[in-house]
């Protein structure tokens, strides 16, 4: 516990957390501090290519083998399975319609691909590996928690679109195909195309994303502040109970593969890990009667804080622990 309550403190005293932190401050304080979109859509990009094309760059100098292979296969897993827990728990301690239930499961089914960064930049500050392709775990992991939801949301309501549009939304979102794509082309270019841009994408990276931080505590400051009624304290509960939860479960599927403390570290953050980017749009698509001032602001104003102070220590001490780090 003590290793747990010193990695939080040193965490909490991050540049990420602290401007993660005002940025949330100068919300509730109705500052006007803002990030122009533009600038936060050009950070976001920035973030996406950066991870991807390092992960893509790391696998092509590990090489493909038979953990690969069996990691991606866990990650669609826990994406498709994670919602269902997540329905039966928001159904338990909520008053939510099956609607919004199911259109809130299918985000903590999906990632979060900040608290991926985030889980990465703390490991790297204490020393600790990860496997490459974990950034190609994170990138299946996105949409197959739709489709659960979706099947949900349809056997509660009927409600559920599922069309042309839909599908565009989830194999199309840009993310996802960033994500993806960046990770192609490191894979593709390998090291020597990591050292062509390292200059770009490894030393300015920690800068970029305290930037993208503060406008995201900017972002879950403003949904707290404009949704205090829709947040009741089951959905606040569930928001806090959740990721640890799903951690477990994580941790799980990492040990029988047998990946380093690192890589079960990130697949525990993973798993624990809400999405506010690829599923709000989805949803918005495919269950336009769900409130969003539910689901974004739980995934984005509870979950993802929760994450980045408290829940990416324990899950790395819990990786350590388990692996016998």
């Amino acid at each position: 516990m003590s290793d747990i309550l010193a990695l939080a403190a040193d965490n909490l005293l991050s540049p990420i957390i602290l401007c993660f932190a005002l940025g949330l401050f100068a919300a509730l304080a109705r500052s006007d501090l803002t990030v122009p979109e533009a600038v936060a859509r050009g950070l976001s990009l920035y973030l996406l290519f950066a991870i991807g094309f390092k992960g893509g760059a790391s696998v092509a100098s590990h090489g493909i083998d038979l953990t690969l292979g069996l990691s991606l296969l866990a990650g669609l897993i826990l994406s498709l399975a994670l919602p269902f827990a997540a329905y039966a728990l928001l159904r338990a301690l909520t008053a939510l319609n099956p609607t919004d239930a199911a259109a809130t499961a299918a985000h903590y089914g999906s990632i979060s691909i900040v608290t991926f960064v985030a889980a990465t930049s703390v490991l790297e500050s204490q020393g600790l590996a990860a496997e490459g392709y974990m950034v190609a775990v994170a990138a299946v992991m996105e949409a197959p928690a739709i489709l659960s939801a979706l099947w949900l949301a349809a056997r509660g309501t009927g409600g559920a679109k599922m069309d042309g549009t839909l599908w565009r939304e989830i194999l199309l979102n840009g993310s996802i195909v960033l994500l993806i794509g960046s990770f192609a082309i490191g894979w593709a270019t390998g090291t020597d195309g990591l050292k062509e841009i390292e200059s770009f994408i490894v030393s300015p990276f920690k800068g970029v994303l305290c930037l993208f931080l503060l406008d995201m505590g900017l972002v879950a400051g403003r949904g707290l502040r404009q949704s205090r009624g829709a947040l009741d304290p089951g959905v606040i509960a569930f928001g806090l109970i959740m990721p640890p939860l799903a951690s477990v479960a994580g941790l799980a599927g990492a040990l029988l593969l047998g990946l380093s403390p690192g890589g079960t570290a990130l697949m525990m953050a993973l798993a624990a890990s809400a999405s506010y980017i690829a599923v709000p749009a989805a949803m918005r698509v495919a269950l336009p009667e769900a409130n969003p001032s539910v689901y974004l602001t739980l995934s984005l104003g509870v979950t993802f804080p929760f994450n980045l102070t408290l829940g990416i220590p324990l899950y790395i001490a819990a990786a350590n622990w388990a692996t016998g780090a």
